[in-house]
């Protein structure tokens, strides 16, 4: 006879949901909207099981003792959500192929020069992948730059799979004709999977980063990609992270924002120069 299955209960009352929105918020500036709540619910239900618990208000009970330190980061795993795909919304790789880096490279090149582009919500890292094929293809085989992109997420688990660069072969094959030789492959890494070439590996860092705590790099950044990310900030967060980009942000340097997303009010130093794409004024 089979061993009867543990019962998890998923009911997630308004005190738990009001308690779980406020610990997110504290913690990481998202804010969980009340329309999310069966969403919300269905994702804690990941950590109740993985906990051994029965039910979302033992694991909210949990979440109140001081021995919960150690799960508030797989909590904002849990909730945060990681939709991305290779040159989603391409016209700003467009952008940074036709009219970014070709300029920094003109007056950078031949002289060690450096060029610094920053991925601050990176997800399961198609973006930054697509960034560097797009730097591969035209910087070529040059060594007179320091190009560097710095990819950050705040998700641990999914900064584990952007790191190791392995994806399902059809998000290859659904490229578009142009774009798909620059994304190069090593090979099969299983069965109907790939893995990103060394050499566009190689030109990113991968870093844990809470966008609401201190940031340790100081820049500046030449573009940063800050795309689907203001969505879940409220204005106040969203403007007290523009100020930092800005200020990391290079004269001229460029922000990529999402396409449903806009300043959260306008900027003395932005200027908007295209769709989502905004420049920093000297």
């Amino acid at each position: 006879m089979l061993a009867p299955q543990t019962i998890h209960e998923t009911t997630l009352s308004r005190d738990d949901m009001g308690f779980i929105a406020k610990l997110v918020y504290e913690h990481a500036g998202i804010v969980i909207r009340e329309h999310k709540e069966a969403m919300t619910r269905g994702r804690l239900s990941r950590r109740v099981k993985a906990l051994g618990l029965g039910s979302v208000a033992e694991y909210c009970a949990f979440l109140k003792t001081p021995g919960a330190t150690g799960e508030i980061p797989e909590l904002i795993n849990a909730v945060t959500t990681n939709h991305t795909a290779f040159f989603r919304e391409r016209h700003h790789f467009d952008h940074l192929r036709r009219d970014v880096l070709p300029k920094l490279v003109q007056e950078r090149g031949g002289r060690r020069g450096r060029i610094r582009i920053w991925s601050s919500a990176c997800s399961s890292g198609e973006e930054p992948y697509s960034i560097a094929a797009i730097a591969r293809d035209v910087l070529g085989a040059r060594h007179d730059l320091d190009f560097r992109i710095l990819a950050t997420d705040i998700d641990t688990d999914i900064l584990d799979r952007a790191e190791a660069g392995i994806y399902p072969l059809e998000l290859f094959e659904r490229l578009p004709a142009d774009i798909k030789p620059l994304l190069r492959l090593d090979g099969m890494a299983g069965r109907g999977e790939g893995r990103i070439s060394d050499d566009l590996r190689r030109l990113i860092a991968f870093k844990r980063l809470n966008l609401i705590e201190t940031w340790p790099m100081r820049g500046p950044f030449d573009v940063i990609f800050c795309r689907n990310v203001f969505i879940y900030f409220d204005t106040q967060t969203k403007a007290a992270i523009l100020d930092r980009f800005v200020s990391l942000l290079a004269p001229g340097g460029f922000l990529y924002l999402g396409h449903s997303e806009s300043l959260p009010q306008p900027h003395p130093q932005l200027r908007l120069i295209g769709r989502t794409i905004y420049e920093r004024t000297p």
